[in-house]
């Protein structure tokens, strides 16, 4: 081998030696990190081979941490959705109308599948309040007691059925929208009958029997409301006073014999409304452009003299018909997400 051949090996291997250096560096070498201990920190002692490090001193916990510094260790981070959920028990698949539950939490409910009427007890279980089959029926609505309730079916046919005494009677047909009395005693009703002049709020016996004129409808049926509030003093509201804007709207109260209640002003549409258990307060919720026609929370004084008094925001975007009274004080809501 000439001495030039053998030069030129020589850079050869030096040049592939450094390139196969170049390709360890940026691929396979990682450097051994500093670490940097944060100021007034205390460096724990390294361990001899036979012994476990020993406790240092460590950052004290709860101090207010600059922007982006990771917490220590002293306390967890609570991130959504990282509480703990009550357990969900479905109690049944099967499709359900009138669902209700009591003070004692046990629920009544009608299975639309069967046609059938169940009671849920505390426990979950469910029991046949009766062997009686009603099938169809469209709206359910229950007596305070629980034990009786009126079914509306999709042809217009009313049956008020008792659970306890097994008896069942047919209302008339033309009546609808109906509401019971706190004791369960006396129900209201819309007459709907062929003209406007015919059309009436009456009060009866759950039966149907006993019936009284309350006032007069009209035209404004749709504008009414039945809700017999738990003081007796009012069985519904309507929606017919001034005109006051397209997100006003004046409410009317109608007492059972024919009172001069005061009315309140409500700021928005879409009325849905809830009594407080003692009557003397109306949970309600309406809708309007300045809130991007989500429901916003009210509650107003709705009891005798005070009606239309502490009109107050609850500042809950949700329905009234999704909250339950705890007591006349408090109130439990379900709030939609988005």
């Amino acid at each position: 081998m000439d001495r030039k051949r053998f030069i030129y090996l020589i850079i050869f291997i030096l040049i592939s030696i450094g390139l196969g250096y170049l390709l360890y560096r940026v691929f396979f070498y990682k450097p051994t990190p500093t670490v940097v201990a944060p100021p007034g920190a205390v460096t724990p002692p390294t361990p001899t081979p036979t012994q476990f490090p020993e406790a240092g001193v460590g950052v004290p916990t709860g101090e207010v941490r600059e922007p982006g510094v990771l917490p220590t260790a002293g306390r967890a981070i609570q991130t959504p959705g990282a509480q703990r959920q009550a357990p969900i028990k479905t109690l049944t698949k099967d499709p359900v109308t009138g669902a209700r539950a009591d003070k004692s939490g046990a629920v009544n409910y009608y299975n639309q599948l069967d046609g059938k009427f169940y009671r849920l007890d505390s426990s979950g279980r469910p029991r046949l309040l009766s062997d009686t089959i009603f099938y169809g029926v469209e709206k359910v609505t229950w007596s305070p007691t629980q034990t009786a309730s009126i079914l509306e079916y999709p042809d217009g046919s009313n049956i008020y059925y008792d659970f306890d005494t097994k008896r069942q009677v047919t209302i008339p047909k033309h009546w609808e929208e109906f509401s019971f009395a706190p004791q369960g005693d006396r129900i209201t009703s819309k007459s709907i009958g062929f003209s406007p002049e015919n059309r009436w709020i009456v009060s009866a016996n759950p039966d149907g029997t006993d019936v009284k004129i309350v006032a007069a409808l009209g035209n404004k049926a749709d504008k009414v409301t039945l809700d017999w509030s738990p003081n007796n003093q009012i069985v519904g509201y309507s929606l017919t006073g001034e005109a006051l804007g397209a997100d006003r709207e004046e409410v009317l109260f109608v007492g059972l014999n024919g009172e001069n209640f005061k009315s309140t002003i409500v700021e928005g549409r879409g009325i849905r409304s809830r009594w407080s258990p003692d009557g003397a307060k109306l949970l309600y919720s309406v809708y309007s452009a300045q809130n991007d026609y989500k429901p916003q929370l009210w509650v107003v004084n709705a009891d005798g003299g005070s009606i239309g008094t502490g009109r107050k925001l609850l500042s809950l975007e949700t329905w009234a018909d999704k909250c339950s009274f705890a007591n006349p004080k408090t109130v439990y809501c379900g709030v939609p997400e988005t």
